[in-house]
Parts: structure tokens; C-alpha cells; sequence
């Protein structure tokens, strides 16, 4: 979701070996934070496979009563077989099952449930299933701030949903609320609600059961999910069924709306999802969950990433509620929501960070989907003019990966400064059918995989025999722009790299009487121009500053 508008909580890091003092006191982390962002001793021996969620909300009380199984496969020998199951309060547990059997040896410790389970073999499989209730935190301004979303649509009707990618799934059921572990085998979503009301969840519906004035819903995904992105919609929707061919054949793209919405959805958002289908489709390779379909659903908020599931708020207008971020006119040319959030299908849904410090790769890639957009629409300049536009907001704050095993994202500057460091790439690679198959490339070598900055940046580096190491470096490990200084005299051009590290030496174009590339460091190199020459520009595809 973009964050250009949260108030952040700025911290102090150090990420890698670069270290730079910043205004804001650094953040004292404790042993919470690890037992939320790390991958412990708690965790580590078991690999979550399959969720079976059960919800039922009342809209009345504001609470919500179900269970969550668990189903899940021993990796490793442990010394303690302790698991970690996270639930945040108030919500509470009722009781809790271990292989079907009623388990009471566990304990709460605030949002955590620690269960001492007996000894198993590896690779064995097995089923913990919680039983819980209560009022789940309410999001006071979803999707930055998370939680149970209770709103009205404007007739009055109950309007329900949940929004939790940064405060985790576990603020509304019970889970292994850690990123890096997604259900191998996808999940199961089952909803249940007053019958003059309709639920929505990921993937396809596979059944509806109708008793005692209540409708059951069930909706089931097949492949592996991030658990913040499993989420139920509640409403009086309509369907408009649609689907377009794909790369991989025929592709569901239904649109659930508030029923007095059907024209709008029909006029704005369908010819919108169909372009972005198809440019997304160009440059990235094929839909990544063909199996579960692609779904818009209006949302009583702006907008989230849900896989299959996409959270739609954006009042059926153009840009991002009616505003330009790029501040070029073309980001009022096509609907901000449907494609930033679509987007992440492949970058963050499919390719997934392991570490929400590294977040960056699902915003910073999603975000440049924005500039290839524009250009698939506009042609490249129309891009180019967008990704320098977005460039402009960017705070330089602190660096763009946070801090590992906290639970600690980077700067919001993931968004913005991420994908000009893709644009940045793709000058260096200077051929855009090589930096195309990269992008497609990526997404077929970690299709619903996790991964890295570490390991993607080494995978960029092979792929194309550059090293962009010391780009990563620079741009996102420290809030340093770089600057190119130079000098002219007698037909002579002088030119070095400033503020930045030692190692940076990214080739960049310039102008100085004719287009030339050139490959500064922070050593001071020189090139013959024509004695005429007075000024130089560099590309306004790099950022990087020119100074005398």
C-alpha cells in the first residue's frame, strides 16, 4: 500500500556498514521485538502449510468469534518443541486443539500463546487449531492503521473488512504472524454473516450455505499467500463477472462493488484492469495466480495489495484520489489503485521479502509498475517524466532497508527511491529488451518465493554482468545522493563522483555539446569536448546531482 502520506516513526539505523547520525533518537529494541520479527527458536522447527480460517463477525458488538487451523510440517529437530502462535489482544483464546486432541499446556504471554508440544518426527505433519474471540482492535485509519475495519456504505448498510499488513494478521486471527513463512498449500477462508449480506475472500468461492438467516461463505486459495494479505470484505456487493486472456489463457476478473456502483465499476475500473493486465503481463511474465483469479473488491478504505482479493477505495476516480503524485499530469490519466496495488500480484504477493526490512523490493518495484504503466499508455518519455516527477517527494530521511529481526521497515522512501533505483538499473543495462527480460526473469526465478536484497541484488549482478553492488549500496543503505562534480577548461572536461561511497562508480549519460556515457568515480577522470562548450546536463534518469 503506499505510505507517501503516513507519519512515520523515524529511527535510527545502521544497515550494513554505513552509518550516518541522524535527528531522530534510535529506537531501543527488546526481546518483543525479536519474538515478532525473527525467525526464533519458537518458530524456526515448523513450516506453516495450509490455514483454515473461520470468522464471523457482528457488526452490532464489534466483535468477531472463529478459529484458525494450523496445518503444519516439522523441518527440524528441536531441542524444545515450543511453538509460537500469535493472536493480539484484546482478542483472547477459548481453547486449544493439537491433532483434534483439546491441548492445555500452553501459556499466554501478551500477544503470544506459547505451547509446549510433545516430540515429533521430522517431516511429519500436524494440525494446531485455535478457537478465539473478542473485540479485535478497530483500524482508525485503515490500511495505515490496522485492524477491523466497522463502517456504513452510504445507504446505511453494515460495511465490513480487516487491513493489517503492518500491525500483522494476527490482529484479527490466530497465526505464525512471521512473513517468511507463507501456507505452502494457500488457504481456506470461511465467513459467516447476516444473509442480507455478502462475503468476499481470496481466490475462488467454493460454496455457499444458507441457515437461520445466516450465510456461510467459504473461499479457498491454492497457492501460497502472505497471511496479511488474507482478507474477508463484507457488504451488500454486486459481481460483475468479466475475464480477459492472459499469457497463461483465459483469466478470471470479477468485480465485487456496492450494487449502486455497477455503472461506475463497468465504465471505470474495467478498461483500467484490462490495460494493466496486459502491460503488466508484457514486462513482468504471466499473472502469478492464474489458479486463484484476479478480483477487484471496493474496499471502506483506499486500497491494499490482498492477493486475488485486491482492496479497491479509490472513488472510482483517476490518480491517487483525484491527485497527481507525480505532480506531471500524467498520473491523472489512469487510476493510481488499480495498478499500484495490482502490481503487487508480482512484487510482494508472488516475490516476497523475507524480512520486512527488505520491504522495499515489494514497494520499490511495485512503484516503478507505476512508470511502465505510464509508458505502456503514453510512450517512455510520458514514463520518464513520471519517474523524475515522484522523485521530488522523497524525504532522504534514513535508508531505505531497515533493521533486520524487529519487524523494522526503512524509510518510506521504499516507494519513490526504490523505483528510481530500478530506473537507475535499467540506464546502466542501456537496453530495455535485456532490462525487460530481467524483470520477466525475476518473477520466474522467485515465483511465490521469498527473497533477499542480499540475494536479489547477487541474482541482478549474474544476470546481467554488472555489478550493481555499490547502486544497492549508495541508494538504498544510505541517505546520501550522489553528486557529480566537474570542471571545464580548454576543451577539457573534468568530472568525479562526491558524496557517496568510495566504491560508487555508476555509469550515467551527460550532455556536453553531444550525448556521451560516462563512468565517474570518486576519483577525478577527464574527457575531450569541443573548446565551445560552456555548460553540461546529465540525464534526468539517474538521480544524482551535478555540481561544480
Amino acid at each position: 500500500m503506499n505510505s507517501r502520506i503516513i507519519i512515520c516513526f523515524f529511527v535510527l539505523l545502521v544497515c550494513g556498514k554505513y552509518s550516518f547520525s541522524q535527528t531522530k533518537a534510535a529506537k531501543v529494541f527488546t526481546k518483543e521485538d525479536t519474538l515478532l520479527g525473527s525467525n526464533t527458536v519458537y518458530r524456526n522447527w515448523w513450516n506453516v502449510t495450509h490455514y483454515d480460517i473461520s470468522v464471523k463477525p457482528d457488526y452490532a458488538t464489534k466483535t468477531i468469534s472463529g478459529n484458525s487451523i494450523m496445518t503444519y510440517q516439522i523441518v527440524k529437530d528441536s531441542l524444545l518443541f515450543m511453538m509460537q502462535i500469535d493472536l493480539q489482544e484484546p482478542l483472547q483464546v477459548d481453547s486449544l486443539f493439537f491433532d483434534k486432541t483439546k491441548f492445555t499446556d500452553y501459556q499466554k504471554a501478551g500477544n503470544r500463546y506459547m505451547l509446549s508440544l510433545p516430540k515429533s518426527e521430522k517431516q511429519s505433519i500436524h494440525h494446531a487449531q485455535v478457537f478465539y474471540h473478542g473485540k479485535p482492535k478497530q483500524a482508525t485509519n485503515p490500511p495505515w492503521n490496522g485492524g477491523w475495519v466497522w463502517k456504513k456504505d452510504s445507504l446505511g448498510n453494515p460495511w465490513m473488512s480487516a487491513a493489517c499488513q503492518g500491525d500483522g494478521a494476527s490482529i484479527w486471527f490466530p497465526c505464525k504472524d512471521l512473513q517468511s513463512d507463507e501456507p505452502d498449500n494457500g488457504a481456506t477462508l470461511t465467513i459467516t454473516v447476516p444473509d442480507t449480506l455478502t462475503a468476499i475472500g481470496n481466490g475462488k468461492l467454493k460454496s455457499i450455505a444458507k441457515a437461520n438467516g445466516l450465510s456461510t461463505y467459504v473461499w479457498e486459495v491454492v497457492n501460497p499467500i502472505n497471511t496479511y494479505d488474507i482478507i474477508p470484505y463484507i457488504g451488500k456487493y454486486t459481481c460483475l463477472k468479466d475475464s480477459v486472456i492472459g499469457e497463461k489463457g483465459e483469466l478470471l476478473t470479477d468485480y465485487w462493488v456496492l450494487s449502486y456502483h455497477t455503472k461506475k465499476a463497468i465504465s471505470h475500473l474495467k478498461p483500467n484492469v484490462t490495460k494493466m493486465l496486459k502491460c503488466f503481463e508484457y514486462w513482468f511474465g504471466p499473472y502469478p495466480f492464474y489458479e486463484d483469479s484476479y478480483k477487484l473488491v471496493e474496499s471502506p478504505y483506499l486500497g491494499m495489495e490482498h492477493q486475488s482479493n485486491v482492496a479497491y477505495g479509490n472513488y472510482y476516480l483517476n490518480g491517487y484520489a483525484g491527485r497527481d503524485l507525480s505532480n506531471t499530469g500524467w498520473g491523472l490519466k489512469w487510476d493510481f489503485i488499480v495498478v499500484h496495488e495490482s502490481g503487487h500480484e508480482w512484487f510482494g504477493n508472488s516475490i516476497t521479502a523475507e524480512d520486512v526490512a527488505d520491504n522495499w523490493i515489494h514497494e520499490g518495484f511495485t512503484s516503478y509498475s507505476e512508470v511502465l504503466f505510464t509508458e505502456c499508455e503514453f510512450g517512455k518519455e510520458a514514463g520518464n517524466d513520471y519517474c523524475a516527477g515522484v522523485r521530488k517527494s522523497m524525504d532522504n530521511d534514513m535508508p531505505v532497508i531497515g533493521k533486520y529481526g524487529v519487524k523494522l521497515e526503512g524509510s518510506g522512501d521504499m516507494y519513490n527511491k526504490g523505483s528510481n533505483v530500478v530506473h537507475m538499473i535499467r540506464q546502466v543495462i542501456n537496453n530495455d529488451e535485456k532490462f525487460r527480460t530481467l524483470l520477466r526473469d525475476m518473477n520466474a526465478t522467485y515465483y511465490h518465493k521469498l527473497v533477499s536484497t542480499k540475494e536479489l541484488e547477487a541474482y541482478i549482478n549474474t544476470k546481467t554482468g554488472i555489478n550493481f553492488t555499490p547502486v544497492f549500496d549508495q541508494y538504498l543503505r544510505t541517505i546520501q545522493i550522489p553528486k557529480l562534480q566537474y570542471k571545464m577548461a580548454k576543451g577539457k572536461l573534468s568530472y568525479r563522483y562526491t558524496n557517496c561511497i568510495p566504491t560508487f562508480n555508476m555509469p550515467i549519460k551527460l550532455t556536453a555539446g553531444k550525448e556521451m556515457r560516462i563512468t565517474p568515480t570518486t576519483q577525478w577522470q577527464s574527457a575531450k569536448i569541443e573548446p565551445n562548450v560552456k555548460t553540461i546536463s546529465i540525464d534526468r534518469n539517474v538521480y544524482v546531482d551535478l555540481v561544480k
